[in-house]
């Protein structure tokens, strides 16, 4: 009988830090011009979320540590604001280990309304396959990452310490020029 072994997910080592603190990422490092990887997340009615779900629109995919933190806070509001002004063709997926009923929770109390919060709790396989899942704390280090309708990279970013923001109008730009607008 013949025995397949799978290989673990990579690890990078000192990927992000928090506080200035090293940390280990596990999954591969996302670039512009990959192919955008699937996962299965959950909706807060528990209900399962893929990247095929939006086929056919921009992605703006947002990683967070917790919604509930103070810079997660206010990264989550400033992409329901801009989500506004985005296309109709566009769509924010933020996404984090916190539990659904946290999230609901959160969303209702922050007037979230035009992006899409998301668990990882189950599975990380959001975290391991976009290379976000923080090994030693088992939250989500944060990244953007703008997916084409083609389901093609445009931008990514690891923020280089977790407890800092992404660089917005840099994602935001790349949410626009993949949407044509």
């Amino acid at each position: 009988m013949a025995t397949t072994t799978v290989s673990a997910p990579p690890e990078r080592k000192g990927a992000v830090t928090f506080k200035g603190n090293p940390l280990t990422l596990i999954g591969p490092e996302i670039r512009p011009g990959m192919n955008a990887p699937g996962f299965q997340v959950l909706a807060q009615d528990l209900s399962p979320v893929t990247l095929a779900n939006s086929a056919g629109k921009v992605r703006l995919l947002v990683a967070v540590p917790s919604v509930d933190t103070p810079v997660c806070d206010q990264e989550t509001r400033r992409f329901n604001e801009e989500a506004a002004t985005l296309s109709k063709d566009v769509q924010i997926l933020a996404i984090s280990m916190d539990l659904p009923f946290a999230q609901k929770r959160w969303c209702g109390a922050a007037g979230i309304d035009r992006v899409q919060v998301l668990s990882d709790h189950r599975d990380a396989s959001f975290g391991a396959a976009y290379g976000v899942l923080i090994k030693e704390l088992r939250i989500l280090a944060r990244a953007v990452f703008v997916v084409d309708r083609a389901g093609t990279v445009r931008y990514a970013e690891y923020v280089p310490d977790i407890t800092s923001h992404p660089q917005y109008d840099a994602a935001l730009a790349a949410v626009r020029q993949a949407a044509g607008s």
